[in-house]
């Protein structure tokens, strides 16, 4: 388990990061604490994710919509206020945004089975 203490994030003062999708681009805005992360992330739009992802998350739709796309066909939209949770190595999933959303997400070891 890891300390941390209570501490206020102001988001503005986080540097974004690019990062290329097969199509548009994924902005992070990424927090580090041990073996969690925490990430303010915003997808442009016509944004498809390069990879299928295994980690596990919790992400939470704060504006816009997206799709999360199962390798096994199966697909969620996820509209603001909407969450969705997951273990590691439990599903292969990538994010589809037509016009852009805006997610918070949790992720680390808590999340490994």
């Amino acid at each position: 388990m890891y300390s941390i203490l209570f501490q206020t994030i102001d988001w503005t003062s986080v540097e974004k990061t690019a990062h290329t999708g097969e199509s548009g681009t994924a902005f992070w805005q990424t927090l580090q604490f041990g073996g969690l992360r925490i990430r303010i992330v915003e997808y442009s739009a016509g944004y498809l994710a390069d990879h299928w992802c295994q980690k596990g998350h919790i992400v939470q739709c704060l504006e816009g919509e997206f799709v999360s796309e199962l390798q096994n066909g199966e697909c969620f939209t996820l509209t603001k206020g909407m969450t969705y949770v997951v273990s590691d190595d439990l599903s292969s999933h990538r994010s589809v945004s037509a016009n852009g959303v805006k997610l918070l997400i949790i992720d680390g070891d808590f999340l490994k089975p």
